[in-house]
């Protein structure tokens, strides 16, 4: 490309538009760190409904004030029910739902359950009692406890607890491990 030639009027020109110029000293930038937002994680919307399967396993029936809670998952072996019954597995965490309304008692053991899968929980104990204060002897959260249970995604086996640990105002649930504790036991193996 040939170079261009600019006539003193057009140099007058671009230099009353451009205005008054000054050199620059230094091209180096100063970052200023102390006007940046330290981040912070966004917090976690957790479903915990969304672990409850929705099935027709509303057709249980309803268990009376003594009568003991007892469920195994399809495709386990009877003998995970007798090792639970017996205390094989240790207990990992524990939690009392006494006095809590329906909904409350719901929401308390499905974040407490999420809880315990995320740590790794493999067996816990739930106190409900058995229903002695309800209308008409019969156990509410007893049953609803019978049936959520049933209805929970990680649960593989759960049923009434020894006499020392609460009897039937109690069970012991044997949860299915979380995927990042069944992958490090598989790799052990």
């Amino acid at each position: 490309m040939a170079k261009k030639t600019l006539t003193s009027e057009d140099r007058d020109l671009f230099r009353q538009t451009i205005g008054k110029v000054h050199a620059v000293n230094s091209d180096k930038v100063l970052l200023n760190k102390d006007n940046k937002p330290k981040p912070y994680p966004r917090p976690l919307i957790i479903d915990v409904n969304g672990h409850l399967i929705d099935s027709a396993t509303t057709d249980i029936e309803n268990v009376g004030l003594e009568d003991a809670l007892s469920f195994i998952a399809p495709g386990l072996q009877n003998n995970v029910l007798k090792k639970l019954r017996r205390g094989f597995f240790g207990l990992d965490a524990e939690i009392d739902l006494h006095g809590l309304t329906s909904n409350a008692a719901k929401q308390q053991l499905l974040h407490f359950m999420h809880d315990c899968v995320d740590t790794g929980c493999r067996c816990i104990h739930i106190v409900h009692g058995k229903g002695y204060r309800s209308a008409d002897n019969h156990p509410v959260l007893k049953n609803n406890i019978n049936l959520w249970l049933r209805q929970h995604k990680d649960v593989q086996a759960f049923c009434s607890a020894a006499p020392k640990d609460g009897g039937t105002g109690a069970v012991f649930v044997l949860l299915q491990l979380g995927e990042k504790y069944s992958r490090y036991s598989e790799s052990e193996l």
